[in-house]
């Protein structure tokens, strides 16, 4: 009586494993089946693949080819105006230069004169007067001519960044033949920087003119005579979707 009861408690595990297994691969084989189903017919006959329609497919290709080649034409306009944009950034990065240049050649005028000492004076206050008249009349001319910004002509009358009215108007011509060198060296900086940024968008703008150019034409060349292919009978009202391998490029 043991040993039946040792032999079923036994073979029922193995068993029940065996079925799950089975039943596992056949619930595996039926999936497959589903989502791949034979590409044979029930009565033993090989399903044909769909036909291509010539006339359906060549009106496929000559939309597509409209389509690449309206976004060639913008493409080729973005790069123009990239182009004239890069043209003036550089016409504007040279005028900077030029500018920082005859600054630069004027503050070096003051090197020698920058270690000499201030003439003397008479420290009275009529002398500080004028003195301080000097200096808004010159930093006024500055920013007439260009080469002292508001800000800075801000900071001459209200005596801040280091301007000293009291210093003598040698020291303070010193002073403002730097200030506009420093003036003119920020501005040729910035203006080098968007001449290069505007230079990085006009090559990428041509890049991109140029691959939808080719692009273009290759779509021009398949509506050629002799391009499409040949005709084949048509079946089952089915035909691929030429969208799945022709895509328009876009110009953003």
């Amino acid at each position: 009586m043991e040993t039946v009861v040792y032999q079923f408690l036994i073979e029922v595990p193995r068993a029940v494993a065996i079925w799950s297994a089975l039943l596992l691969l056949a619930l595996t084989v039926l999936a497959v089946l589903v989502a791949r189903p034979e590409r044979v017919r029930p009565d033993g006959e090989p399903v044909a693949p769909p036909a291509v329609d010539p006339e359906a497919e060549a009106a496929d290709l000559r939309r597509y080819a409209e389509e690449v080649a309206v976004a060639a034409g913008r493409a080729a306009r973005t790069a123009r105006r990239r182009r004239a944009d890069w043209l003036a950034a550089q016409e504007e990065a040279g005028r900077a230069w030029r500018a920082y240049d005859e600054a630069e050649t004027a503050a070096r005028r003051f090197t020698g004169a920058a270690a000499l000492p201030a003439p003397r004076t008479p420290r009275t206050p009529a002398e500080y007067a004028a003195r301080e008249r000097w200096l808004h009349q010159a930093a006024v001319a500055a920013h007439w001519r260009g080469d002292l910004s508001t800000r800075q002509l801000r900071e001459v009358f209200g005596r801040r960044a280091g301007w000293d009215p009291r210093r003598h108007p040698v020291e303070q011509e010193i002073a403002l033949a730097r200030a506009v060198r420093a003036a003119r060296r920020a501005d040729h900086r910035a203006a080098a920087e968007r001449e290069r940024l505007a230079w990085r968008d006009a090559d990428l703008a041509a890049e991109a003119a140029r691959a939808l150019a080719g692009e273009a034409y290759a779509a021009a060349v398949r509506l050629r005579p002799g391009r499409l292919p040949a005709a084949r009978p048509v079946s089952a009202g089915r035909r691929p979707a030429l969208a799945a391998r022709w895509r328009p490029a876009r110009v953003g």
